[in-house]
């Protein structure tokens, strides 16, 4: 690694570990206040950065001195593979795995699918992108783009293209224009459980930026109405320039405070319930999450993800229907709180459950299922069968 190179990553790890900022947020900060470092540089920085952390537990095991300037050294020959079967070293910090999350993905996946979901938590993710085709067909943007960058189309996603090699997509003309957005396949997948029409009214309730309602709102033919409701102002004012740069007209925001919440109370078709959860099926986008991963955390989002389902299913109307979705590969996040749910309030799936695990240079881990409110309809026992190709 270049000298220069090697103190701009000892000086953003050191960054990272001061502020304990995400580390995509860590990233991004360095290189706002580096504006001189080259396009190179920084993709050569941030992708050792990212090895890095992935790691870090059985780097720390091999180089015992926790410095950045030894875990550096450490890294520039580091092959991690030739110690996964070394059984002188704990099989979760062989595999960088919390061990109160090995044992957990042990008892729900057996040996060899946790080791398999452990090591691909440690690989970079696939970069995909979601065509907005309120604006453009994929077919038209993919043509546009296959002979200037390795690309591909999504195999299960009508909507995805994904890139092979990393590029700078906010500076693209298509990305101003709004022809697209970045997203996972495995996210368009489950945004199409949203099964919207025209004159719907539909609810986001945790939605974030609105990264699922900029991919279920084309099918609304910009009538209707969407609601996009969360507690964190920055991601609202994040979710008005989206839209906005997408093109979608028939959505408006609305914050927890917004004295308006109350009257959409059992009126809305479908209510989206992406819920805050663990973040075990999009580790390798976030491996310094690993580190905050406990018992006690788990339990708390269980809480919470019930509290937050009971609030919003209040604004569903008789008969609409209501999407419960993690990006957790954990039974006690999703098939537990479908069987909760079913138990508790007067709802019947309508389907089996959507689930997806990350794989290889595939799609991140997801779950979604559809409930329908009615009388009540008992439980189903939370089936759930993998999504096809994983």
């Amino acid at each position: 690694m270049k000298e220069f190179r090697q103190h701009h990553l000892i000086q953003l790890l050191q960054a990272y570990e001061e502020h304990k900022s995400p580390l995509d947020v860590a990233i991004c900060h360095y290189f706002r206040s580096h504006k001189s470092l080259g396009s190179k540089d920084r993709a050569d920085i941030s992708d050792r950065a990212y090895q890095l952390i992935r790691w870090l537990p059985l780097i720390d095991f091999l180089a015992g001195d926790p410095s950045w300037e030894k875990r550096i050294e450490l890294l520039n020959s580091f092959n991690p593979l030739k110690y996964v079967e070394d059984c002188n070293i704990p099989i979760h910090i062989r595999l960088t795995c919390p061990l109160i999350l090995y044992q957990l993905l042990l008892k729900e996946f057996g040996e060899a699918k946790s080791k398999e979901l452990c090591l691909v938590n440690n690989q970079p993710a696939p970069t995909t992108i979601r065509v907005n085709i309120s604006k453009i067909s994929r077919e038209e943007l993919f043509d546009k783009w296959k002979d200037l960058y390795d690309i591909s189309l999504t195999k299960h996603s009508e909507w995805g293209i994904t890139f092979h090699k990393k590029i700078h997509f906010f500076s693209l003309p298509e990305f101003k224009e709004g022809f697209f957005e970045i997203q996972d396949e495995g996210s368009q997948l489950l945004s199409k459980l949203m099964e919207v029409e025209p004159q719907n009214q539909v609810l986001d309730y945790c939605s974030g930026s609105g990264g699922k309602t900029l991919a279920f709102a084309p099918r609304m033919q910009g009538k209707g109405q969407i609601y996009l409701h969360d507690i964190r102002q920055h991601a609202l004012l994040e979710a008005k320039k989206r839209l906005k740069r997408a093109g979608i007209q028939n959505a408006q925001i609305i914050s927890a405070e917004a004295p308006h919440l109350k009257k959409l109370k059992k009126q809305m078709d479908w209510v989206l319930v992406d819920a805050p959860c663990s973040g075990t099926g999009t580790l390798r986008r976030n491996p310094d999450m690993k580190e905050n991963f406990s018992d006690e955390l788990l339990q708390r989002l269980v809480k919470e993800q019930r509290v937050i389902f009971e609030k919003a299913l209040s604004f569903l109307k008789p008969g609409g229907r209501i999407v419960y979705a993690t990006c957790s590969v954990l039974r006690a996040e999703n098939h537990q709180q479908i069987e909760h749910f079913l138990q508790t309030y007067p709802l019947k799936l309508v389907r089996e459950p959507f689930q997806t695990l990350p794989a290889p240079g595939q799609m991140d881990g997801f779950f979604a299922a559809v409930l329908t409110k009615g009388l009540r309809a008992g439980s189903s026992k939370g089936a759930c069968v993998a999504f096809k190709g994983q």
